[in-house]
């Protein structure tokens, strides 16, 4: 059984994979002075990053879990959801408001693919 790893740390690894999936962690923005859409937009870009060092793009999506600190702002969330997918297959998904690791984080986002 092979586990590959990237960019492991002191508390996480950016991406494990194992059995053909990736397993990207949470991604959340750098930019926290950003809106919502602004957030989203980073995070999504890192997530293309991670899944492109894993050797998969976001057209092999699994499952996706997003958490917003604020649920009101799920439709702007969304709006820059739907333009990143463009026209690919929908993956599973599940959104759900939470208090995150700091007040000016919106939105955080872990993804899981197909390798």
């Amino acid at each position: 059984m092979s586990i590959a790893r990237i960019d492991s740390g002191d508390i996480l690894s950016q991406v494990v994979i194992h059995d053909g999936i990736a397993y990207v962690c949470g991604q959340t923005a750098g930019d926290r002075s950003a809106d919502i859409k602004g957030q989203t937009a980073e995070v999504l870009a890192k997530i293309d990053d991670r899944l492109a060092r894993a050797g998969t793009d976001k057209s092999k999506l699994l499952m996706v879990n997003i958490y917003l600190a604020d649920m009101s702002q799920k439709a702007e969330m969304n709006d820059v959801w739907r333009d990143w997918l463009g026209d690919l297959a929908r993956p599973s998904r599940a959104c759900v408001g939470t208090p995150l690791a700091s007040a000016d984080t919106l939105v955080e986002i872990v993804v899981t693919a197909a390798v």
